[in-house]
């Protein structure tokens, strides 16, 4: 048996319950902590999950019994509590967006190397079976080389504009909170992105409810996405090639079959079943990390995290969409 790697959850909403849930099922991992703002939220969840409640984030940060920090907050918090892990000598996995802008993400991986710790955006699904396979199938010629992607993904949501995926305050908005889903998996396909051109439909808060992007590769293959919080769509994904394409099911980000179909007129399913609610891979990627001593994943490298926001600081400059980060 190896030696438990301790994780400490800063933020205690949807996702932290999500990641939370998933350590359950991650052999060696021990939720050793969670950090809160307010004593009662902390109390609450480390009640259900196990683990020490601590009132503040600093505190979180500066815990004995934390290996590893997972940031779990709204977009605009994630740099500020990606620095203060770091600042404490912590590793740290930072829910995705990386963060608000190119800038920060610069900031945090600057420190990030500098205090020698690991850091790595939680980009869960590139460490899901289906992206695992999509890879391979590539790598076997399945296709010939992939020159075309085509994504969308969109839900009607009912929630208050005050809640952090509407509150401009927050970086809420669809491009940040699902638009990065299809521009994380076109990069890691088609290579780093060499231009961009975008569409946004505002809400009156200056958030985005619809964003659509083209996308051009360096390789020169492209893709084009679309995302909404007020549309409900397919949430499929195609990966096109010259001898056939790859179809990631409903949903995608979390597809349980990879479709293979042929330029000949073959056709195969493979099953892709992920363990748990499928957080279990990525802390499982983090912790292979660890225990090699990496200082970051080669599956989701530091510098494609920052190209990545670059990508969206352009898309946003496009559509007018601005945070207070971006002043």
């Amino acid at each position: 048996m190896l030696t438990p790697i301790r994780w400490g959850i800063i933020g205690t909403g949807k996702i932290a319950h999500a990641f939370a849930s998933a350590l359950r099922d991650t052999p060696d991992a021990v939720l050793a902590a969670v950090g809160s703002r307010q004593q009662a939220s902390a109390a609450a969840f480390c009640a259900e999950f196990g683990g020490t409640p601590y009132a503040s984030y600093a505190a979180l940060c500066a815990a004995p019994e934390v290996d590893v920090v997972y940031v779990a907050t709204p977009h605009s918090l994630h740099a500020e509590n990606a620095l203060q892990a770091i600042a404490a000598g912590k590793h740290v996995l930072v829910e995705k967006p990386f963060t608000i802008n190119q800038r920060e993400a610069v900031q945090v991986v600057a420190a990030a190397r500098a205090r020698g710790v690991f850091a790595m955006e939680a980009m869960w699904t590139r460490f899901l079976p289906a992206s695992e396979t999509v890879r391979a199938l590539i790598a076997a010629g399945e296709i010939g080389t992939p020159r075309q992607i085509s994504a969308d993904f969109g839900f009607p949501s009912t929630l208050p504009p005050e809640h952090r995926l509407h509150n401009r305050a927050l970086g809420g908005g669809a491009l940040l909170d699902i638009g990065i889903y299809p521009l994380a998996l076109a990069s890691e396909i088609l290579g780093p992105v060499e231009s961009v051109q975008g569409q946004s439909r505002l809400a009156a808060n200056g958030s985005d409810v619809m964003s659509g992007f083209i996308l051009r590769h360096t390789g020169g293959g492209m893709a084009a996405c679309i995302c909404s919080t007020e549309a409900w769509s397919p949430i499929e994904l195609t990966i096109a090639g010259p001898e056939g394409y790859l179809r990631l099911p409903t949903p995608f980000y979390k597809a349980r079959q990879v479709h293979v179909v042929k330029r000949d007129g073959s056709q195969r399913t493979i099953d892709t079943p992920y363990r748990g609610n499928g957080y279990v891979h990525q802390a499982e990627e983090v912790m292979r990390c660890l225990r090699a001593g990496a200082l970051e994943s080669p599956r989701m490298p530091l510098d494609e995290s920052v190209a990545l926001m670059g990508v969206l600081d352009t898309l946003r400059a496009q559509v007018g969409l601005r945070y207070e980060a971006d002043a």
